[in-house]
């Protein structure tokens, strides 16, 4: 009999969608374009930059066919200014999503993976939906082709902490009635904090039902006691 499965992505399935982000890759050796089911992807010509879907640039990274070009957001300097923001500029808010691309039609539906926010040209000082996993994937399959590899490993895991500090004193409000923003929150963040977040939002939904049974019981007894709510405004018309 198979085990119930947790509500939502669990982490091992967030990761397995985020090796459809676009990466940019450098050859090593000439190579023909693969028809894949998202369409065919270009030919290989050393040394010319070429965006890959993350699965087939460890592929290749792999096979020795490859280097990944980090995005410019994994870089230290970048990371750093993503951290100072997270930390000194907005401490209660995340730091900005990269934007959208402009669509002619005035709406836009576009996201990941079809938004390149992890390519060479992507922003540098915004994290994408990604950020987290893609991140550790780099790290672990391909720590010669980042800059500083062990600081790239701390500053990653600083924003990872003050980030999830923040989703965790977010939920605070939600007890006044309030609602947490989560713009800018990534999918693996989303993904560990749902337990968490789940949690917090049954346990006071709990409270509210036990204040409403209270309430009604009370209300109940008083009855049963012959107090009707009525009785003062009754008293005070004999008395006038």
């Amino acid at each position: 009999m198979a085990l119930p499965l947790p509500p939502g992505l669990t982490p091992p399935e967030i990761a397995f969608l985020c090796e459809m982000e676009m990466v940019t890759v450098i050859p090593r050796q000439r190579l023909k374009g693969l028809e894949l089911l998202g369409g065919p992807t270009p030919p290989l010509r050393p040394p010319h930059r070429t965006p890959l879907p993350l699965w087939l640039a460890l592929l290749l990274k792999r096979q020795r066919r490859a280097n990944i070009l980090p995005p410019p957001w994994l870089h230290p300097s970048s990371l750093e200014t993503i951290l100072h923001f997270e930390t000194e500029v907005s401490k209660d808010a995340f730091s900005p999503p990269p934007p959208l691309p402009p669509s002619a039609g005035g709406t836009n539906t576009t996201s990941p993976p079809f938004l390149l926010s992890s390519t060479a040209d992507a922003p540098a000082e915004a994290l994408p939906y990604h950020w987290l996993e893609l991140g550790e994937i780099l790290l672990d399959a391909a720590p010669d082709d980042l800059v500083d590899p062990d600081t790239v490993r701390r500053l990653m895991r600083d924003l990872r902490e003050v980030r999830m500090a923040k989703m965790r004193a977010g939920v605070a409000v939600l007890d006044g009635g309030g609602v947490v923003s989560l713009t800018g929150v990534g999918g693996m963040e989303v993904g560990e904090g749902r337990a968490f977040i789940g949690g917090v939002v049954d346990g006071l939904r709990k409270i509210g039902a036990s204040r409403e049974q209270a309430r009604k019981e009370r209300e109940a007894e008083e009855r049963e006691n012959g107090y009707d709510g009525t009785a003062n405004e009754d008293d005070d018309d004999m008395e006038m």
